[in-house]
């Protein structure tokens, strides 16, 4: 080995080491690595920070920031309502939402297949009250699996029917990688929903849990033409159970009902009144389509600028609203700001919302313009709680946030368009449409894991250039010297695999596809099991955050650590080969 080389392969297995130990943070370690690489001289300068832009990083990027515009959009609601039941056990959303994203991931990207999916499961843990990360890779491993099937579904299979086109003529067509594909795609999802989830290591770090709150008391009125007019207020029990939300009663002419009021038919106009939280609050309105004010207030609510946003307050003694009420201070007109829901220490509110006197310690949820939410709240005098990140959905947006998303996504799959500026299109597209606030632009990207992608890719590609690759690949060639083929094939599935837990898959691919060429050439067999083993392998990273995209993008939302992935990426890892050897000697005969 050379020089460089041993520098290289200590540095890796020096950053495995503390990753796995998890004493420091990934980032720093991944960080300090490649500016010990660039010290030490393996690590060009110029290269130094390539990673920063490379197109992986840009798509793990970009794609936490269209996740967040398809929330705001009021799709994922759409999804989880049609698709998702909080009551289901583990086992049975695991194998539903993972076998959807393996289908999708078939036809298209299956980095864009988990963008769409990630926040469906997101919001589907928080509804169950589980940690997230029990579903968040088991949905990132179906969906990398997914991708195996087809030649669009993963970059490695593009690379390698284009590498056969070089070779022999002849590309690998659309369905060819389908029957190794799909034998390794259905064995691993139904080892990650009965087996592998369950080593998962479940902290309390990890839990996408909300501080607890008194549900508030609000109000949402029948707008003119909705579907709820005529009927009876029981008929929204089952929407409203699945939201999360109570019915209190109904609200007509400016008169309470109780009790008789939910077999009352509704009428335009009307305010039900229900009890929730501010996010089960937004999902029921989604769902239903009432609306948060009534008509006059509707057109005050009409801001120019950033939108809507959500704003949790305490009233103190010295308030505006103390002892008054908001239509009395003047809230709607004077600061086109809408009094959304209260909480009184568990007190049920007996009169109107807006005609209620609000007392000293009463907590208010408000609707007010973004750019005015501040000067909002310093006007009243009332002291704002802690930013929890709640959000308006903008249901109107949602077949465009969809449209938008898949048009993007197809362009990219069929070679029409870079994915990365696809994604940066529909990111751009949501800004502008005001799906997505451009105040949030930047806030849902995790930057620990850009700068763990961005410091491991130009340490990955010094490997490569420095010979290390081809040295483990004709240590390879070596070992498996007059060993029966399917030996050989294992061999290379192995290597493969290890090398696409290190480096990108797509450079695995690259690099493992013409050895896999020579070792067919070498036994005197067609190169095809070979191509097709390499294809399997190079998608197969399962054992680290940085082997495949997917893993990288759920690193931050799932609270992983680095050495949670191995737990279940192992034997799932060997769990392929053992399946997809005899599936590829069947399929594809030597």
């Amino acid at each position: 080995m050379t020089q460089d080389q041993i520098i290289l392969f200590s540095l890796f297995g020096t950053v495995f080491g503390l990753l796995l130990w998890g004493r420091f943070r990934y980032d720093l370690v991944a960080f300090s690595a490649l500016l010990i690489g660039v010290v030490l001289g393996v690590v060009d300068t110029k290269d130094a920070f390539s990673g920063f832009g490379h197109p992986a990083t840009i798509i793990v990027a970009l794609v936490l920031v269209v996740s967040a515009g398809l929330v705001r959009s009021g799709a994922v609601f759409l999804i989880t309502r049609t698709l998702v039941d909080a009551s289901r056990s583990l086992g049975a959303h695991i194998t539903l939402l993972g076998a959807v994203g393996g289908v999708l991931s078939a036809f298209m990207n299956n980095v864009a297949a988990l963008a769409l999916l990630m926040p469906v499961d997101i919001q589907t843990a928080r509804k169950a009250g589980r940690p997230a990360a029990q579903s968040l890779m088991p949905l990132s491993f179906c969906t990398i699996l997914g991708g195996m099937v087809t030649l669009i579904g993963t970059p490695p299979n593009i690379i390698i029917a284009s590498i056969r086109e070089d070779s022999f003529g002849e590309p690998f067509a659309m369905f060819d990688f389908a029957p190794v594909g799909g034998v390794a795609a259905l064995v691993g999802l139904a080892f990650v929903a009965l087996v592998g989830r369950r080593l998962i290591p479940v902290r309390n770090d990890n839990a996408t849990s909300e501080p607890d709150l008194t549900p508030y008391m609000a109000e949402l009125s029948v707008p003119e033409g909705a579907r709820q007019v005529d009927q009876r207020l029981s008929d929204l029990r089952e929407t409203a159970e699945k939201a999360d939300v109570a019915l209190v009663g109904l609200i007509r002419d400016g008169k309470r009902r109780y009790g008789s009021a939910m077999n009352s038919r509704l009428r335009a106009g009307d305010a039900i009144v229900i009890e929730a939280t501010p996010d089960a609050l937004d999902e029921f309105r989604v769902a239903t389509g009432l609306a948060f004010a009534d008509e006059q207030r509707r057109e005050l609510l009409k801001a120019e600028g950033d939108g809507l946003t959500l704003v949790e307050v305490v009233v103190p003694e010295t308030s505006r609203l103390a002892g008054r009420t908001a239509q009395s201070v003047g809230l709607a007109w004077r600061q086109r700001t809408v009094l959304l829901g209260l909480s009184r220490r568990g007190k049920r509110i007996t009169k109107q919302m807006r005609k209620t006197i609000i007392e000293p310690g009463d907590i208010l949820l408000l609707l007010a313009p973004r750019e005015s939410a501040h000067s909002v709240v310093e006007w009243l005098g009332a002291l704002p709680l802690a930013d929890r990140g709640l959000s308006v959905t903008a249901d109107t947006k949602t077949l465009g946030a969809i449209a938008l998303f898949v048009g993007a996504v197809a362009a990219a799959s069929f070679g029409l368009i870079y994915l990365p500026v696809a994604l940066g299109l529909v990111a751009m597209a949501y800004v502008f449409f005001g799906i997505l606030p451009l105040s949030e632009l930047y806030k849902h990207i995790e930057w620990p894991v850009v700068v763990l992608l961005g410091s491991m890719i130009p340490l990955g590609a010094a490997l490569d250039r420095s010979g290390g690759t081809e040295l483990l690949a004709n240590a390879l060639l070596g070992a498996t010297q007059g060993m029966p083929a399917w030996v050989v094939l294992t061999a290379l599935m192995v290597v493969t695999m290890t090398l696409s837990d290190v480096l990108n898959n797509t450079a695995t691919a690259i690099v493992a596809a013409p050895v896999g060429i020579q070792m067919a050439a070498g036994l005197g067999v067609s190169a095809d099991p070979f191509l097709m083993a390499v294809a399997v392998a190079a998608s197969a990273a399962f054992l680290t955050p940085i082997g495949h995209k997917n893993n990288t993008l759920i690193l931050g939302p799932g609270g992983y650590r680095f050495g949670d992935y191995w737990r279940m990426g192992l034997p799932l890892e060997v769990l392929i080969v053992a399946v997809s050897i005899p599936a590829i000697l069947a399929f594809w005969p030597l």
